[in-house]
């Protein structure tokens, strides 16, 4: 198993060739959670996530014949632009297989950083076959995303820096996806702060750890925002260190990653992907264990596709009745719909969308259906141009 003495060899090899990124109090955060929150701020390094300190270090490790061989990876994003960057860096040629359903936003970062992009396999297991085979045909060193130990001592320096800047803290918070950060951390964070609970996070369909300490289970799979901890297996030595020094793993549903990456973005300013919004996700899930508690969470990533982010940001706001759809059924005749603008413009409303049907939903022909978005400032607000409508329309809401 690794140790502490690894993780500061690793932050003295990476030094310079990495952000050390801000370790900064959310007092926002702090007021949603009722916890007392810091966030280290992973999104902001070069390729946006906490990977490319693993891959940092454990290029620096290779050999100069390793080095002219080429190097090969898999990852569904984060840790292809982190081995990308630094095999560039250092004029090593790569090659990246990701698996298909990785976003498009991914997928173009990396070869902008100079990497050859292979997209193979319906989801990690079989990009990682893939690239297995591809290593083995051309010779070149395969880089592990997770279950490696100069991946997972890169990765704890994260921790390092995170303990060695922030105050006195109750839990780190840390998602597990193949294992690296968490391991990495665990191990730093034990031997700085042995009295430091240390919780692992992961997303619903991917929760091979739901029953820790117990044996770990094969999840379903499937379609995930936290498309970067979509992992169904973690790695074997990552697995050893997590039961050695982990504490619990919490298991957190989509809907509370969608809410916690609207807060991160609209609290604190962040934009997180999914799986970096995952540490938070757990704290909103589970409000009474971490009550009052000093927690500290690395945002781990902040690539997030530009469309996923605004459609989970306009899904937090419907769900939480900033926005509104009204369906309404009015007479079919002039100046209804300049009517209606009126009053919710009166109201203080603001339509974003609207939908006018005559030949098929309305109910008579000389009727219409009308279906209308409007942002709202709370649901307070929204309830009241409700009434505003019902005051002149049929009016249900959708």
């Amino acid at each position: 198993m690794i140790s502490l003495q690894d993780i500061t060899a690793a932050a003295d090899r990476i030094r310079g060739k990495v952000i050390r990124t801000p370790t900064i109090a959310s007092h926002s955060l702090s007021r949603a959670t009722g916890a007392e929150i810091t966030l280290k701020l992973e999104n902001l390094q070069a390729v946006g996530s906490f990977k490319e300190r693993g891959a940092a270090n454990k290029l620096a490790l290779l050999s100069p014949e390793e080095r002219a061989r080429g190097v090969i990876a898999v990852s569904a994003g984060n840790h292809a632009q982190g081995v990308a960057r630094h095999a560039s860096l250092l004029g090593i040629d790569a090659v990246i297989v990701m698996p298909r359903f990785t976003p498009g936003a991914k997928v173009v970062r990396t070869r902008d950083w100079g990497a050859r992009v292979v997209l193979e396999g319906d989801n990690f297991a079989e990009a990682l076959a893939f690239a297995q085979d591809m290593q083995a045909r051309e010779g070149r060193t395969f880089i592990h995303p997770y279950d490696d130990a100069a991946i997972m001592a890169g990765q704890g320096t994260c921790a390092l820096e995170l303990l060695e800047d922030a105050g006195e803290l109750d839990a780190l918070v840390v998602p597990i996806g193949g294992g690296g950060l968490l391991s990495g951390c665990a191990v730093a964070a034990r031997a700085m702060r042995p009295g430091l609970r240390l919780i692992g996070v992961q997303v619903e369909k991917y929760d091979s750890l739901c029953a820790f300490p117990g044996q770990a289970t094969m999840p379903t799979g499937g379609a995930t925002i936290a498309e970067g901890i979509a992992v169904l297996q973690i790695g074997q030595q990552t697995d050893e260190v997590i039961r050695k020094l982990v504490d619990q793993v919490l298991v957190v549903p989509e809907c509370a990653l969608e809410t916690a990456i609207t807060l991160l973005a609209e609290g604190a300013k962040q934009v997180s992907e999914g799986a970096g919004a995952a540490g938070l996700a757990a704290v909103l899930t589970y409000p009474d264990l971490f009550a009052g508690k000093k927690v500290a969470l690395p945002v781990s990533g902040g690539n997030i596709d530009s469309r996923i982010l605004a459609n989970t940001l306009l899904r937090a706001m419907l769900r939480d009745g900033r926005i509104l759809r009204l369906v309404m059924e009015i007479p079919d005749r002039p100046g209804v719909l300049a009517d209606i603008s009126r009053t919710i413009g009166a109201a203080g409303g603001n339509i974003i969308e609207v939908s006018h049907q005559r030949l098929f939903a309305a109910p008579s022909v000389q009727a219409a259906e009308l279906e209308v978005m409007i942002e709202a400032r709370d649901p307070a607000h929204a309830e009241r141009i409700t009434q505003e409508l019902e005051k002149s329309y049929i009016v249900r809401r959708a």
